[in-house]
């Protein structure tokens, strides 16, 4: 038989970055909607912490703050435009 060699490709893991909430937490806040835009997609969907490197802790706050500042229309739910 023919020993076929692995052709996938090992992609290499790039480095974790820091949690912009880490020192203080209490920065998350509802109000401050150009701080959570950053962490939003262009269709309203929170971007995924591995990428953002927020931490898991700060992530659902961060979801709890944006889900507030939606129900306030300080942030619209979907953003097409």
């Amino acid at each position: 038989m023919i020993n076929k060699k692995n052709n996938k490709r090992k992609l290499k893991k790039l480095p974790k970055p820091s949690c912009p909430f880490h020192k203080d937490k209490s920065r998350i806040n509802y109000k401050d909607v150009y701080k959570l835009k950053k962490f939003i997609t262009t269709r309203g969907r929170l971007i995924n912490p591995e990428r953002t490197g927020v931490s898991p802790a700060c992530q659902r706050k961060l979801a709890r703050e944006v889900k507030r500042a939606r129900y306030m229309a300080l942030l619209p739910y979907n953003e097409l435009t």
